[in-house]
């Protein structure tokens, strides 16, 4: 299935939301990438704080947490996870939206002119980096690059300057005052090991326990992989089994059929009968 903006747009217009859902759905469509790299994400995810999305929503941390539940259990099928530690941006999905099924109608056409198209929104770090004389980062083209592509990596609430001064400290250590573009990208993804970063404390959510059971289920069974733990799962208890369980685990979680099944895979994980 070929994600596009139309396609999550059409899906929001149509799903059954509140007011203010429906508006932070759009909001995290607007963050999502539409290549592979673009701002160190996957295609099809965003990034953010939750202390962003409340700012950016206008209301408190625990209603946004409703707000997050109503478009994880609405057709929309919204799922997050957070990789990069406990206080880096949650990475946020519209999962039914990317699951091929029934639903399938709702993809864009061949025309469908979507964000995916526009070179505007493709993280580029092509050509060569000259550090010269030049300290201050924001009096060159990179600024805005390192900006963008930092707010899923290790490096997400580190200034931008910050990186421009470690990354020239870096490669001028090494004797080097042209290097190729990409390795400034490189540079952001290894920050762990390049540089220690001030971490802000960030309140854990308030969750429900069927939606703190869902999150406990799914972190056994990654989202990037989902569709191999779907195979493997299938394969070994048979398809009929499988949507079994899947049924079971909605009737249990009342959680959309999306998220029902990675918590099907995490659980599977969890008792060995598939590999992480």
């Amino acid at each position: 299935m070929q994600l596009t903006t139309g396609a999550i747009l059409r899906r929001i217009t149509e799903t059954s939301l509140s007011v203010s859902a429906h508006k932070l759905a759009t909001i995290i469509l607007d963050g999502i990438a539409w290549k592979d790299g673009y701002n160190g994400l996957e295609r099809g995810t965003a990034a953010f704080t939750l202390a962003h999305l409340a700012e950016r929503m206008d209301v408190s941390r625990q209603h946004l947490t409703v707000l997050l539940a109503e478009l994880a259990a609405s057709a929309l099928g919204l799922i997050r996870w957070k990789p990069n530690g406990r206080f880096a941006p949650w990475l946020f999905r519209f999962g039914a939206v990317d699951n091929t099924g029934p639903e399938a109608d709702v993809v864009s056409a061949t025309d469908d002119t979507s964000l995916s198209r526009e070179s505007k929104n493709k993280m580029m770090f092509a050509g060569k980096i000259e550090f010269g004389s030049t300290s201050n980062v924001h009096r060159t083209p990179w600024a805005a690059m390192i900006k963008a592509a930092k707010t899923a990596l290790p490096c997400w609430n580190v200034d931008t300057q910050v990186i421009w001064d470690a990354f020239r400290t870096f490669n001028r250590a090494k004797g080097k005052d042209e290097v190729p573009a990409g390795y400034l990208l490189g540079f952001m993804r290894k920050w762990r090991t390049a540089g220690a970063a001030p971490t802000r404390a960030e309140p854990a959510p308030v969750l429900d326990a069927a939606n703190a059971e869902v999150a406990a289920l799914i972190r056994h069974a990654p989202v990037k992989n989902w569709r191999f733990h779907e195979r493997d799962l299938q394969q070994s208890i048979g398809r009929e089994a499988y949507e079994k369980r899947v049924r079971a685990m909605h009737a249990r979680l009342g959680v959309n059929r999306f998220a029902s099944a990675l918590a099907v895979h995490g659980e599977a994980v969890r008792a060995r009968e598939i590999a992480g």
